[in-house]
């Protein structure tokens, strides 16, 4: 996975360069784009971290580019900065999806710290979608008989329960099985328990 990095979108370059140099200092990269516009098309969603969004902008607001992204399936973590008059706009972004928001002035070992969350935050979901990926990978390669029994043994049921509701021989049933552990690496009825949860989650 590549190294995280903290967008920031600010129209007023002072804070922005205030903030670079907050963020650098913790040793974090970090990327600045000076009105919303600029960060769509400057974006890359391969990479990770967060992105730090100043609530009020001339030309798109930070509510409107949480908007854009969201339609666009961009699911980078949103630090919204808001002044006083701004909070109750924070919290419908928040109830929208932002990961969090934090308010004019603010403690900068504060925000620091709300980076780093919202940065964990994104490298698990990266990792879970990784994960989910390759599990939909092997369940695909599975033949449709095959998955069939995988269902069933998920849900519970024995070979011969299996074999009853399929109407095949519990030797066949035997056969399908093995071939289910050994396709999807699994060592267990528990990891394929835990395999088909995070793959239908």
């Amino acid at each position: 996975m590549s190294e995280p990095t903290v967008f920031i979108v600010d129209d007023d370059l002072a804070v922005a360069r205030s903030l670079r140099w907050l963020i650098e200092s913790v040793q974090l990269k970090v990327e600045t784009f000076a009105s919303a516009q600029a960060f769509l098309d400057g974006y890359d969603a391969a990479k990770s971290g967060c992105l730090v969004l100043d609530v009020r902008m001339p030309g798109m607001s930070g509510i409107e580019l949480q908007e854009r992204l969201t339609a666009q399936r961009i699911r980078v973590p949103i630090i919204f900065i808001t002044g006083h008059g701004d909070v109750q706009m924070a919290v419908r972004a928040v109830q929208a999806g932002a990961f969090d928001f934090i308010e004019k002035p603010f403690n900068d070992q504060d925000l620091l710290d709300r980076m780093q969350r919202a940065i964990s935050f994104d490298a698990e979901r990266r990792e879970r979608d990784t994960q989910r990926a390759h599990l939909s990978a092997l369940v695909a390669s599975l033949t449709p008989r095959e998955r069939e029994v995988m269902d069933l043994v998920v849900a519970g049921m024995s070979n011969k329960a299996v074999a009853n509701t399929l109407g095949l021989s519990a030797k066949t049933v035997e056969v399908h099985r093995a071939k289910v552990m050994e396709k999807m690496n699994a060592r267990s009825v528990s990891d394929l328990v835990r395999m088909s949860m995070l793959n239908n989650s």
